[in-house]
């Protein structure tokens, strides 16, 4: 394989408010918040970060979304349906539509949907 030009340093989520998914995604993942104003906020993981930034006319993703939908993230865990339950307590909502069985569909405070998979998946 080719080495890579590039390397992904950052994924960037819209928001109409930051400060409630900076503070969601930094409890879900545990990674602390590096930069927090109104407009923006920075999560810093292990090798890569998470960009929130303020949209003023955003418009969240639908879902269920007929296959259209931009990207999502897929979280693993031990216990699905337990990790569920703590994110649902973070702020996640779980929308009642949820096309699959080994993963559960989730949306962030913003309405971005993700998936919460067994991460014996994973590998």
């Amino acid at each position: 394989m080719t080495p890579s030009p590039v390397s992904l340093a950052m994924v960037t989520l819209d928001a109409a408010e930051v400060a409630p998914l900076a503070d969601f995604w930094s409890a879900a993942l545990g990674w602390p918040t590096v930069v927090a104003t109104d407009d923006y906020a920075m999560l810093q993981g292990p090798s890569n970060a998470l960009g929130i930034g303020r949209i003023p006319d955003y418009q969240a993703p639908t879902w269920p979304d007929s296959g259209h939908k931009q990207f999502h993230f897929d979280l693993s865990a031990p216990d699905v349906e337990a990790a569920a339950a703590a994110l649902v307590e973070l702020g996640a909502t779980r929308p009642e539509v949820q096309p699959g069985e080994t993963w559960i569909v989730l949306l962030d405070p913003a309405g971005h949907p993700f998936c919460v998979t067994d991460a014996a998946n994973w590998g």
